[in-house]
């Protein structure tokens, strides 16, 4: 339940009166002397009511009625006034005000009517919020393309964790899209309008490393020419991504769990504190407390950076979700090169389908941009060399299953069509090489 209240009024009795009426029945509340401050200070979305005097110097109520319309029409205003102002508050109401009080009001009076407009104020947060996430799930379906349960459960934990204020860690192979998920982490919670600064630790040498992360002072050290604002500092108010989180020396780690602790650096060469407030998405392939327990990584921090972890599935656990991101990559492609894109052919799929794609997700693009450039690239391979004439048997026939499936988005009709066999002997290949329709849907 909310319980939010701001109230703006010049007069400092009338402030202290309702500070404490509010006050003891539960309210937090919020003061000012004038409308400039309080618009000033006014959040987005303010979690409740905003309780004005009608005249006051500078802005008069009425004015800061309009603007707080002009910025968010369904907040309520609840104005003060004098027995004169009764018409101009009644006039007001039409403009959009909440309600009027009568000074001298009760305490009943302003309670009820308070209680009123927070009800108010609380639905139609919550409306938004749910128009918010059902507009971010669209979003997000379009960015972490899918449609195997994998992906499915990593962009609902996605939506879940953005909104959060916490340290998230992501695990994922090389080319699994750590990146991509910390940047939809970023840009679906309430840090979005402030920075994405991405660093990847294992691309600084290590004699660079604390002037990139921390800044530095001109003349902190040999070719220190000039200020320079760090990673940690250039991030303020937003988010840093430490990719490959594993590979940071172990004095930097140190430095950076002071820095989460204190949420304060230090440039070097400077002995001023910075405050900083980020979020830390770090993402790592090894499991950084098997790190810790062999000496290469601070347990502290691992434990600091794992407060909330998203692991990525490979592709090749995902494989349903193959020729929908090829698809994808081959058009992205095909209209940045100014090429027609081909469909694949039922052998081409179940290639695709049978390949492992030890670079996962960026293989495919890989592999998708070369097919658009008609480069002649192999064809990836479900097979392996050495295996017997029936596990090859087994391998292509997994394939054609599974491209068939996809192709037909798991109309098991379709499917029995195109490959011209009965059902019972479908669902028997089917249920061998461990394929359910509901994968394909």
């Amino acid at each position: 339940m909310l319980n939010a209240v701001i109230v703006v009024d010049d007069e400092a009795s009338i402030r202290t009166a309702v500070e404490q009426w509010l006050s003891l029945s539960g309210f937090e509340v919020q003061l000012f002397s004038r409308a400039e401050e309080c618009l000033a200070q006014l959040p987005r979305d303010f979690p409740g009511v905003i309780l004005s005097d009608v005249r006051m110097p500078g802005l008069s109520g009425l004015e800061l009625l309009a603007e707080v319309r002009r910025r968010d029409a369904d907040l309520p205003v609840i104005l003060l006034t004098g027995h004169g102002d009764v018409p101009m508050a009644v006039e007001a109401m039409r403009d959009g005000a909440y309600d009027f009080l009568e000074k001298p009001f009760s305490p009943d009076a302003l309670l009820n009517s308070l209680r009123r407009a927070l009800d108010k104020r609380g639905l139609i947060l919550e409306n938004r919020r749910l128009h918010q996430q059902a507009d971010h799930r669209v979003q997000l379906e379009s960015t972490l393309l899918g449609v195997s349960r994998g992906l499915q459960t990593l962009r609902r934990q996605v939506l879940d964790l953005a909104s959060l204020p916490v340290n998230v860690l992501i695990r994922g192979e090389t080319g699994s899209g750590k990146e991509l998920v910390a940047r939809c982490l970023h840009d679906f919670g309430p840090r979005a309008k402030k920075p994405f600064v991405a660093l990847n630790c294992a691309a600084i040498p290590e004699p660079l490393f604390e002037a990139e992360l921390f800044g530095h002072e001109s003349g902190a050290f040999t070719g220190a020419q000039g200020k320079r604002i760090g990673k940690l500092e250039y991030a303020h108010g937003g988010t840093l991504f430490l990719d490959e989180i594993e590979s940071m020396p172990l004095a930097q780690q140190v430095k950076l769990l002071r820095v989460l602790q204190e949420q304060k650096l230090e440039r070097l060469g400077s002995n001023q504190s910075i405050h900083v407030d980020l979020r830390i998405i770090a993402a790592t392939k090894p499991d950084l407390l098997e790190e810790a327990r062999a000496g290469r990584f601070r347990e502290d921090l691992a434990y600091r950076l794992n407060v909330a972890q998203l692991r990525l599935p490979p592709l090749r656990e995902r494989r349903e979700d193959i020729p929908l991101l090829f698809d994808h990559f081959a058009h992205t492609a095909g209209e940045r090169l100014g090429r027609s894109v081909e469909p694949l052919s039922g052998a081409q799929l179940g290639q695709l389908l049978g390949h492992d794609w030890p670079g996962n997700v960026r293989e495919l693009a890989n592999y998708a941009e070369r097919q658009v450039l008609g480069l002649g690239e192999p064809e990836p391979e479900g097979i392996e060399a050495g295996q017997s004439l029936a596990a090859q048997q087994e391998a292509f026939e997994a394939n054609c299953l599974k491209a068939a499936l996809t192709r037909h988005k798991g109309d098991i009709k379709a499917v029995l069509a195109e490959l011209q066999l009965p059902r019972r002997t479908l669902n028997e290949k089917m249920q061998r090489h461990g394929l359910v329709r509901e994968m394909f849907l």
